[in-house]
Protein backbone atom coordinates (compact mmCIF):
# COMPACT_ATOMS: atom_id res chain seq x y z
CA UNK A 1 0.00 0.00 0.00
CA UNK A 2 2.93 2.41 0.87
CA UNK A 3 4.76 2.04 -2.16
CA UNK A 4 0.93 2.82 -4.54
CA UNK A 5 0.77 5.86 -2.61
CA UNK A 6 4.77 6.86 -3.42
CA UNK A 7 3.62 6.04 -7.06
CA UNK A 8 0.77 7.90 -7.00
CA UNK A 9 -0.56 11.31 -7.99
CA UNK A 10 -4.12 12.82 -6.72
CA UNK A 11 -6.00 13.38 -9.82
CA UNK A 12 -9.07 16.27 -8.89
CA UNK A 13 -11.48 16.67 -11.94
CA UNK A 14 -14.85 17.00 -12.74
CA UNK A 15 -16.87 14.02 -14.15
CA UNK A 16 -20.33 14.06 -15.39
CA UNK A 17 -20.73 17.27 -13.43
CA UNK A 18 -19.41 15.64 -10.17
CA UNK A 19 -16.08 16.41 -7.86
CA UNK A 20 -13.87 13.51 -8.39
CA UNK A 21 -10.75 13.65 -6.24
CA UNK A 22 -8.82 10.05 -6.77
CA UNK A 23 -4.86 8.88 -6.00
CA UNK A 24 -4.21 7.11 -9.79
CA UNK A 25 -0.78 5.70 -10.97
CA UNK A 26 0.68 8.51 -13.51
CA UNK A 27 0.33 6.08 -16.17
CA UNK A 28 -3.19 4.97 -15.71
CA UNK A 29 -5.25 5.87 -18.98
CA UNK A 30 -8.45 8.11 -18.82
CA UNK A 31 -10.55 5.06 -19.98
CA UNK A 32 -9.24 2.87 -17.32
CA UNK A 33 -9.57 5.70 -14.97
CA UNK A 34 -13.52 5.67 -16.04
CA UNK A 35 -14.12 2.30 -16.06
CA UNK A 36 -12.30 0.86 -13.28
CA UNK A 37 -11.76 3.48 -10.80
CA UNK A 38 -15.64 5.49 -11.46
CA UNK A 39 -17.29 2.60 -12.96
CA UNK A 40 -18.54 4.46 -16.28
CA UNK A 41 -18.73 1.34 -18.42
CA UNK A 42 -20.51 3.33 -21.47
CA UNK A 43 -16.72 4.25 -22.60
CA UNK A 44 -16.21 1.24 -24.69
CA UNK A 45 -12.63 -0.28 -25.04
CA UNK A 46 -11.91 -0.83 -28.45
CA UNK A 47 -8.91 -0.92 -30.07
CA UNK A 48 -6.94 1.08 -27.63
CA UNK A 49 -4.77 2.94 -30.20
CA UNK A 50 -6.94 5.77 -30.76
CA UNK A 51 -8.88 4.53 -34.38
CA UNK A 52 -12.03 3.33 -33.53
CA UNK A 53 -13.37 5.76 -31.33
CA UNK A 54 -15.74 3.65 -28.74
CA UNK A 55 -13.58 5.42 -25.48
CA UNK A 56 -14.13 8.97 -26.80
CA UNK A 57 -15.28 11.65 -24.49
CA UNK A 58 -15.52 15.12 -23.84
CA UNK A 59 -12.76 16.88 -22.00
CA UNK A 60 -13.42 20.83 -21.75
CA UNK A 61 -16.09 20.18 -24.24
CA UNK A 62 -13.95 18.36 -26.49
CA UNK A 63 -13.67 15.34 -27.92
CA UNK A 64 -10.99 13.14 -26.80
CA UNK A 65 -10.11 9.23 -26.89
CA UNK A 66 -9.76 7.86 -23.57
CA UNK A 67 -7.75 4.99 -24.27
CA UNK A 68 -4.95 7.22 -25.54
CA UNK A 69 -4.93 9.97 -23.06
CA UNK A 70 -3.47 10.31 -19.36
CA UNK A 71 -6.11 10.47 -16.77
CA UNK A 72 -3.42 12.92 -15.17
CA UNK A 73 -4.03 15.10 -17.74
CA UNK A 74 -7.60 15.85 -16.92
CA UNK A 75 -6.18 17.52 -13.62
CA UNK A 76 -9.02 20.29 -12.84
CA UNK A 77 -10.51 19.63 -16.29
CA UNK A 78 -14.13 18.89 -16.84
CA UNK A 79 -14.59 15.27 -17.88
CA UNK A 80 -17.93 14.33 -19.96
CA UNK A 81 -19.33 10.37 -20.66
CA UNK A 82 -22.00 8.91 -22.30
CA UNK A 83 -23.58 8.96 -19.04
CA UNK A 84 -23.37 11.91 -18.28
CA UNK A 85 -25.15 12.99 -21.40
CA UNK A 86 -28.82 12.41 -20.64
CA UNK A 87 -30.67 9.98 -18.25
CA UNK A 88 -32.87 7.30 -19.45
CA UNK A 89 -35.96 8.83 -19.00
CA UNK A 90 -34.66 12.26 -20.30
CA UNK A 91 -32.22 11.31 -23.11
CA UNK A 92 -29.95 13.85 -24.95
CA UNK A 93 -31.55 15.04 -27.93
CA UNK A 94 -28.57 13.58 -30.10
CA UNK A 95 -29.24 10.37 -27.71
CA UNK A 96 -32.99 10.54 -28.75
CA UNK A 97 -31.80 11.06 -33.04
CA UNK A 98 -30.34 7.97 -32.78
CA UNK A 99 -32.77 5.76 -31.24
CA UNK A 100 -35.30 6.98 -33.45
CA UNK A 101 -33.32 6.77 -36.81
CA UNK A 102 -31.56 3.23 -35.33
CA UNK A 103 -28.09 5.02 -35.93
CA UNK A 104 -26.89 1.94 -34.12
CA UNK A 105 -27.40 -1.99 -34.15
CA UNK A 106 -25.13 -3.13 -30.82
CA UNK A 107 -24.43 0.50 -30.06
CA UNK A 108 -20.80 0.05 -29.49
CA UNK A 109 -19.91 2.47 -31.15
CA UNK A 110 -22.75 4.58 -29.87
CA UNK A 111 -20.43 6.82 -27.12
CA UNK A 112 -17.98 7.92 -29.36
CA UNK A 113 -20.92 8.76 -32.24
CA UNK A 114 -23.24 10.82 -30.06
CA UNK A 115 -20.89 12.86 -27.63
CA UNK A 116 -18.72 13.51 -31.75
CA UNK A 117 -22.73 14.68 -32.89
CA UNK A 118 -22.77 16.75 -29.78
CA UNK A 119 -19.30 18.73 -30.39
CA UNK A 120 -20.24 19.44 -33.95
CA UNK A 121 -23.85 20.47 -33.45
CA UNK A 122 -22.59 22.88 -31.27
CA UNK A 123 -19.74 24.36 -33.65
CA UNK A 124 -22.52 23.80 -36.75
CA UNK A 125 -25.91 23.23 -35.76
CA UNK A 126 -26.49 23.09 -39.85
CA UNK A 127 -23.77 20.93 -41.22
CA UNK A 128 -23.55 18.87 -44.57
CA UNK A 129 -23.96 15.34 -44.94
CA UNK A 130 -20.27 15.79 -45.83
CA UNK A 131 -19.33 18.23 -42.63
CA UNK A 132 -21.74 14.97 -41.06
CA UNK A 133 -18.91 12.26 -42.27
CA UNK A 134 -15.74 14.69 -41.84
CA UNK A 135 -16.86 14.62 -38.01
CA UNK A 136 -17.41 11.27 -37.38
CA UNK A 137 -14.29 9.94 -38.79
CA UNK A 138 -12.73 9.26 -35.92
CA UNK A 139 -15.72 6.72 -34.95
CA UNK A 140 -15.48 3.01 -36.77
CA UNK A 141 -18.90 1.46 -36.73
CA UNK A 142 -19.04 -2.43 -38.01
CA UNK A 143 -22.81 -2.90 -37.81
CA UNK A 144 -25.39 0.06 -39.62
CA UNK A 145 -23.21 1.52 -42.01
CA UNK A 146 -23.28 5.14 -41.90
CA UNK A 147 -26.12 6.05 -43.55
CA UNK A 148 -28.73 6.04 -40.58
CA UNK A 149 -26.19 7.73 -38.45
CA UNK A 150 -25.65 10.39 -40.84
CA UNK A 151 -29.99 10.59 -40.95
CA UNK A 152 -29.42 10.35 -37.05
CA UNK A 153 -26.87 13.21 -37.02
CA UNK A 154 -29.31 15.27 -39.39
CA UNK A 155 -32.44 14.55 -37.44
CA UNK A 156 -30.22 15.74 -33.91
CA UNK A 157 -29.29 19.20 -35.97
CA UNK A 158 -33.33 19.66 -36.80
CA UNK A 159 -34.26 18.94 -33.15
CA UNK A 160 -31.51 21.80 -32.31
CA UNK A 161 -32.39 24.16 -34.89
CA UNK A 162 -36.15 23.84 -33.93
CA UNK A 163 -35.18 23.95 -30.10
CA UNK A 164 -33.63 27.57 -31.37
CA UNK A 165 -35.66 28.95 -33.24
CA UNK A 166 -38.75 28.06 -30.31
CA UNK A 167 -36.42 29.83 -27.90
CA UNK A 168 -36.47 33.04 -29.92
Amino acid sequence: MQELLEDSVLLQCRVNDKPREEFIHPTKSLLDFLREDLGFTGTHMGCMTGHCGACTVTIDGHIAKSCITLAASVQRKKVVTIEGLGEPDSLHPVQSAFCEEAGFQCAYCSPGMVLSTVELLSENPEPTDEEIREALAGNLCRGTGYQSIVRAVRAAAAQYLAKQESQK
